[in-house]
C-alpha cells in the first residue's frame, strides 16, 4: 500500500518504524475554542463556577492528555515529552475561551497529535466544569497552528 505510512504491503495497520530517523527538536502548537454563552463566560471570569477553578483544572487535564496521547490514538508512538504548555484566552465579544496547547520534545517523531489531544481535552474539561450552568456550549475550531522539526520541516497554518 504505497503512500500510506501506517499500512504494510498487505494493507495491515502498523506503527511507523522511526528507528532510523534522526533525533531533532520538535514542537507543535494547536488551538481551539469553546463558545460558552454569557452566563458561563461571566461565571468563569468571576471565579463563580461551582466545580472550582476552571482554567487550573483544564490546564492539568490538557497536560495529562498530551502525555497519554499514545494510549488514546492508535499507532501513535509513546513519547518522552520535554515541555507542555496549555494557555487560555478569554474572548468577551464572543463569550468564548481560546485554548492553545504547545508540546515540545527532542525525538524521532512529531508531537502534533499530542498538541491536538491536549487542546481537545482541555476544552472538554471546560465543558465538564461548566455544564451545570449551561449545556449549550460548543467546542470548535480545533486545529494545528504550527509545527517544526523533522523531515517535513516548518509548518504554519
Amino acid at each position: 500500500m504505497e503512500g500510506f505510512s501506517h499500512l504494510d504491503e498487505n494493507g495491515n495497520a502498523v506503527m511507523v518504524d522511526v528507528t532510523e530517523k534522526n533525533i531533532t527538536q520538535r514542537i507543535a502548537r494547536a488551538s481551539g475554542r469553546i463558545y460558552v454563552g454569557e452566563e458561563v463566560f461571566n461565571a468563569i471570569k468571576g471565579g463563580n463556577v461551582p466545580k472550582g477553578d476552571v482554567f487550573a483544572c483544564a490546564r492539568v487535564a490538557g497536560i495529562m492528555a498530551a502525555k497519554k496521547t499514545s494510549e488514546l490514538i492508535p499507532l501513535c508512538h509513546p513519547l518522552l515529552l520535554t515541555g507542555i504548555a496549555v494557555e487560555f484566552e478569554t474572548e468577551e465579544a464572543q463569550n468564548s475561551v481560546k485554548c492553545t496547547c504547545t508540546v515540545k520534545l527532542s525525538g524521532k517523531t512529531g508531537v502534533e497529535m499530542e498538541a491536538l489531544t491536549g487542546t481537545s481535552v482541555a476544552l472538554l474539561t471546560i465543558y465538564d466544569m461548566c455544564k451545570a450552568i449551561s449545556k449549550r456550549m460548543e467546542i470548535s475550531d480545533i486545529h494545528l497552528e504550527e509545527k517544526d522539526g523533522g523531515k517535513s520541516g516548518h509548518f504554519i497554518r
